[in-house]
């Protein structure tokens, strides 16, 4: 089977006001990326997976799955 890689966007937004917001957008910008795209998964791969299985089941032509 061939595989298509897509992505999904997100975008996150903080008030800067928030004391733990500061925090976080102290650190750097890659490290930032990193932390939410690893929340991300952590968080949205387990609920979806009924979904993506209801979605799947019976299909012969195209599975959807989470990279991670």
């Amino acid at each position: 089977m061939k595989t298509i890689k897509h992505s999904l966007h997100f975008t996150t937004e903080l008030d800067e006001n928030n004391s733990t917001a500061k925090r976080f957008l102290a650190l750097d910008e890659i490290t930032q990326i990193n932390l939410l795209e690893s929340m991300l998964k952590d968080i949205l791969a387990p609920a979806i997976k009924p979904v993506l299985d209801e979605i799947n089941k019976g299909n012969s032509w195209a599975l959807l799955k989470v990279v991670e």
